[in-house]
């Protein structure tokens, strides 16, 4: 019934969103404005049900419901004003809100579909058709919310090896949606039937932070949703990297944002920072080793640069020698909406310094691609038990020189890797010809998926006919 109800409010999400894609209102415009108007619909059903309501008299859902036209278009646009101004929850889900809906007629459908649903559901299931929807969007090329979605079985596989406990605090400093918090609040919740501990891990143990307004609605929302932060949301609007942790953390779980600082942002100058680099991903991963406590540990996904560019050469010494850095995750392409993303997991612990460096060939030989051989929590699993969550001290290699030269997880000791040049992480040893290997079908299915229509699917066909030297399709 629960997955009935959950396709059914997704597939009318989904409908109107194309709709208004036709009219100019980008897909991820469409899911922030849903968002806040969801809020609003489910205070409403809470106050049928006795509670008292989060939003003050004057800005519910029944004067929205009320009006059409421009008038409907003013009063929704100064809710969202007021809203946007309130120190709670509600302030945080409304950060810098704006209507993106224009005209009146489609604000008022929007409004009109999310009315026709009870959205007072168990939490797990309205949390998954929140999550669904996000993930939709994460896959649409054209809304570029790629960027903020990390696959969740990637997520699943680093925090079924990180291992929060219910009594440790978690933070993610580059938030997005909030898949990683999720994802360790999950793992945490059934830890422990203890109240204060049940307490502590809905309202304190969980941090995130990321720099823009819309990314904190649908991440505080995505959180709510499930559950967590319900009086005060823990994510927070702002850059990670401005200036140091003002507390330490027992786990922290990232996929900071590849490529340069958005623009206008300042300069990194930070005291506690090893070196000064204009990478953002190096600046990240020493913002992440200066918010860990003693003993803490992280996982964190990283480009491949970040493990051989020559700015990021003390850093890497650091980890080496102040922290165990214990284990690399090589990731294969074809897993992120982000296309071509060639990334590492790396997974340390403060505090102690590193014997060896433990390192997973995920990539060689390895072919994923969203359409049709899209990465399941199962193709990590042998990482995961190689990993060996339980004691990552009683580990054993399946490389072998002799018998099994291309086993994909073999260990190399701290002090070879410091004299590598420029201290450099970036190692390979496995022969498996890496070559693309899909069949023409597989190429066709791929390209089908990324097509919004008929025509703009031959168009592309055509492209790759040409650039495989093959006669042009026949019309």
């Amino acid at each position: 019934m629960a997955n009935n109800t959950e396709q059914s409010i997704i597939k009318k999400v989904w409908t109107l969103a194309t709709t208004l894609s036709g009219q100019g209102v980008g897909f991820t415009d469409y899911i922030t404005q849903l968002t806040y108007l969801l809020f609003l619909k489910m205070d409403k059903e809470n106050r049928e049900l006795g509670e008292e309501s989060a939003i003050p008299e004057g800005y519910q859902w029944e004067e929205l419901t009320a009006l059409d036209g421009t008038d409907l278009l003013m009063q929704y646009e100064e809710t969202l004003d007021f809203l946007s101004r309130q120190d709670n929850l509600i302030g945080t889900i409304f950060t810098k809100a704006q209507n993106k809906i224009d005209k009146p007629v489609y604000l008022k459908k929007v409004i009109t579909m999310i009315d026709e649903e009870d959205w007072l559901l168990e939490g797990d299931v309205k949390g998954a058709i929140y999550e669904s929807i996000l993930e939709r969007n994460g896959q649409d090329k054209k809304s570029g919310a790629g960027q903020y979605f990390t696959p969740r079985p990637l997520i699943k596989a680093m925090v079924d090896c990180a291992r929060p406990k219910i009594t440790e605090t978690v933070c993610d400093p580059a938030c997005g949606t909030g898949g990683f918090l999720l994802a360790a609040f999950d793992y945490m919740k059934n830890q422990s039937q203890d109240k204060e501990k049940r307490e502590f891990l809905r309202n304190e143990a969980l941090s995130g932070t990321d720099n823009t307004a819309l990314v904190v609605t649908l991440a505080s929302m995505n959180l709510y949703l499930h559950g967590i932060g319900t009086d005060r949301s823990p994510i927070i609007c702002a850059d990670s990297l401005e200036k140091q942790p003002e507390k330490l953390f027992d786990v922290i779980l990232a996929n900071p944002p590849f490529g340069t600082r958005p623009a206008g942002s300042v300069d990194i100058q930070r005291d506690d920072f090893i070196t000064e680099t204009k990478n953002n991903q190096l600046n990240f991963l020493q913002h992440i080793m200066m918010s860990l406590r003693n003993g803490g540990r992280a996982a964190v996904v990283l480009p491949d640069n970040v493990l051989f560019e020559g700015s990021g050469e003390a850093i890497r010494r650091k980890l080496l020698t102040d922290f165990n850095l214990h284990t690399i995750l090589r990731l294969p392409t074809g897993i992120f909406y982000a296309q071509g993303v060639k990334a590492n997991v790396l997974f340390f612990t403060k505090g102690e310094p590193t014997r060896d460096v433990w390192f997973y060939d995920y990539r060689t030989g390895v072919k994923h691609t969203l359409a049709n051989n899209k990465l399941e929590r199962r193709h990590l699993n042998d990482f995961v038990s190689c990993y060996n969550p339980d004691n990552i001290s009683a580990r054993t290699e399946t490389y072998n020189a002799e018998t099994e030269p291309n086993g994909r997880w073999r260990k190399y000791p701290a002090e070879d890797l410091l004299k590598r040049d420029k201290t450099s992480l970036d190692i390979t040893w496995m022969k498996i010809e890496d070559t693309d290997d899909r069949t023409l079908a597989e190429l066709m299915a791929d390209i089908e998926t990324k097509s919004n229509n008929i025509a703009s699917a031959v168009a592309q066909l055509k492209e790759l006919f040409s650039e495989l030297n093959l006669n042009e399709v026949n019309e």
